[in-house]
């Protein structure tokens, strides 16, 4: 029987830290935002922005995205591993991004608070609740692929697992995204669907058990 390594408590931590030093930098980006477009406070109807903030703006989400994954790739050595790295930097850093701004601004003063979740392809927005939970859900499930792969076990979703994961995304990106007047034309948002939310969490849960209990207890050959 193959040795199994240790679980990577260190190297856990310190993309944990990456991801919460990361999430203060979006924030103090935010503060200075909101200082400009919101003086009186952050609120929706949203303000439009200049088109060259905009640029800057969408270019800076996908840096973000980038440096997410770069540090998943230089911390983890196998795929699955890379990528549980990716999800554990993504979900503390999202985590954390909010508790600065709390910090610093006092917002959000409930997690019910709307908020700009993304801009690419379109504006996401929705609760900061959403956002949350999705994040706390991508810290666990990131940390037990880490671990599972540090002890040479198996992580092989099999197709249902990935339709489910696919159906997932794309009821949450709905939530998130179809209200296009509320992002593009400056409306008041229409009530949030959280029962697509709550399906895409479900989905996501279920094919992530499905995922382990496929894989079991298998050892990966060296």
């Amino acid at each position: 029987m193959e040795k199994r390594e240790h679980v990577p408590v260190r190297r856990i931590v310190l993309v944990a830290l990456f991801g919460i030093a990361f999430g203060f930098v979006e924030s103090s980006v935010v503060v200075y935002l909101r200082a400009l477009y919101y003086p009186d406070g952050f609120t929706f109807p949203l303000r439009i922005m200049r088109d060259d903030h905009i640029a800057v703006e969408l270019l800076r989400e996908a840096a973000t995205i980038i440096m997410l994954a770069a540090i998943g790739a230089v911390a983890g050595r196998k795929g699955w591993q890379r990528f549980g790295y990716f999800l554990l930097a993504f979900g503390a850093w999202d985590i954390f991004y909010y508790i600065w701004l709390k910090l610093v601004l006092n917002w959000p003063l409930s997690l019910g608070d709307w908020d700009v979740l993304f801009l690419i392809p379109l504006p996401w927005i929705g609760p900061v609740i959403s956002a949350a939970a999705i994040a706390l859900l991508m810290t666990v499930c990131g940390v037990d692929i880490i671990i599972r792969i540090s002890q040479q076990r198996r992580f092989s979703p099999t197709l249902l697992s990935w339709i489910m994961a696919i159906l997932a995304t794309a009821s949450i990106l709905y939530s998130f995204m179809s209200d296009t007047n509320a992002t593009l034309r400056g409306s008041s948002p229409r009530a949030y669907r959280y029962e697509l939310l709550i399906a895409g969490l479900l989905l996501y849960i279920v094919g992530y058990v499905l995922a382990i209990r496929t894989s079991g207890s298998r050892q990966l050959a060296k």
